[in-house]
């Protein structure tokens, strides 16, 4: 079972949540309860290292620069306000949505980035890709 730690500053400008196992062999934390079923505590909001999300869409589509430069400000100034939504389909993170803020945290050399996350199946990938 995940144990769920969750740091909110009196300012409420950001927050962090962090998933923990009590796994002692340093294996990476159950997100979402363990379930695979897409069952369980529904969608979690954890960090993400940018390299592990999957942006099959990228290549299609372009951002706008601006509105790029204007969330690199923000960000920059007082964080993420909005988590991106990302689905897990067998271990593996896809995000289709957040393609400004994602692209921001590239450029400004950020590691990671706060990720909503959905169980999913082969077949909710399916639907996102058509």
């Amino acid at each position: 079972m995940a144990n769920l730690m969750m740091r909110l500053p009196i300012s409420l400008r950001s927050f962090s949540v962090s998933a923990s196992s009590s796994s002692s062999n340093g294996s990476p934390p159950v997100i979402g309860g363990g379930s695979s079923s897409g069952g369980g505590l529904g969608p979690m909001i954890v960090e993400l290292p940018l390299e592990k999300i999957r942006r099959p869409l990228m290549r299609t589509r372009s951002n706008d620069q601006n509105k790029v430069k204007e969330l690199m400000d923000s960000i920059s100034q007082i964080g993420l306000q909005v988590p991106i939504d990302v689905i897990e389909v067998d271990g593996a993170y896809y995000g289709f949505s957040g393609c400004h803020r994602f692209e921001a945290h590239q450029k400004l050399g950020l590691p990671t980035i706060r990720c909503k996350i959905r169980k999913g199946t082969k077949e909710t990938l399916r639907h996102h890709l058509r």
